[in-house]
């Protein structure tokens, strides 16, 4: 079993006013095998959070820690926690003209692995993901998602989270935008990862719809940079039917 814990965690953003607090004392526990869902509103911290873990040159960790079986995630490099089993699937993906789809997932997948996979076999589990995920074949030579729509890339992001076979992923909304095809899609992917290798995710989203698909071990709800409540499944349900305004009113 491995272990990414967050402890007190403080993170702060430059803005045009000066520094800017994001996150106020965040502290997560996360095990493989176990899902975990963070709820909240707009501007809540979700999202730094996810982006302070893949390392996110933007965000500045004042205070706090973030460990990986006890090594300093903080002072790993971008690849470097890569390496070492974490995984980020972006909200907004980005476009990488002049690299194929082809020559990405290879080169990633030998970046982490510290050898090239095996052509013949690597070839048979690209097309095998790529068929799950209903990605047309002819996506393999186009550049990276150059030109796909939302739902595709969100679909290549979950593509390379079931090559990449990481300890942890992190899902940064990988539910918004989603028609209920993709969504059912998408979650059929991170479910097929967490049972293949036992991995362990972080669930970043702003409705239950997901998690109908995706179910949570715990429910974390974030509000003004702070987890202002956890518990299990249940929370999701509460949520869906009161929304966060008791948080907010409290908040004031």
């Amino acid at each position: 079993m491995s272990t990414l814990e967050i402890k007190d965690l403080h993170v702060s953003i430059e803005t045009e006013q000066g520094e800017k607090e994001i996150l106020k004392g965040v502290t997560l526990t996360i095990n493989t095998g176990e899902t975990h869902a963070i709820m909240g509103p707009n501007g809540s911290g979700k999202s730094t959070l996810a982006s302070t873990i893949a390392g996110h040159p933007r965000y500045t960790v004042t205070s706090g820690s973030i460990t990986l079986d006890g090594e300093d995630v903080l002072e790993m490099s971008v690849d470097e926690r890569a390496k070492a089993g974490l995984f980020l699937a972006m909200q907004y993906p980005v476009e990488v003209p002049g690299v194929t789809m082809t020559n990405f997932l290879r080169t990633a997948k030998t970046a982490i692995d510290g050898e090239a996979p095996k052509l013949r076999t690597w070839t048979k589990d690209v097309k095998e993901a790529m068929s799950k995920l209903k990605i047309d074949a002819d996506f393999a030579g186009r550049n990276v998602n150059e030109g796909f729509s939302g739902g595709e890339k969100k679909r290549v992001e979950i593509l390379q989270l079931e090559l990449f076979k990481p300890k942890f992923a992190v899902l940064d909304e990988t539910d918004s935008g989603l028609d209920v095809d993709a969504l059912k899609i998408v979650s059929e992917g991170v479910n097929r990862a967490q049972d293949e290798n036992n991995m362990g995710t972080l669930l970043i989203t702003h409705y239950t719809r997901i998690l109908r698909y995706i179910k949570p071990d715990f429910v974390h709800v974030f509000v003004d940079g702070r987890v202002a409540e956890q518990g299990g499944p249940e929370l999701a349900d509460r949520l869906e039917e009161e929304g966060y305004d008791r948080y907010l009113n409290v908040k004031a």
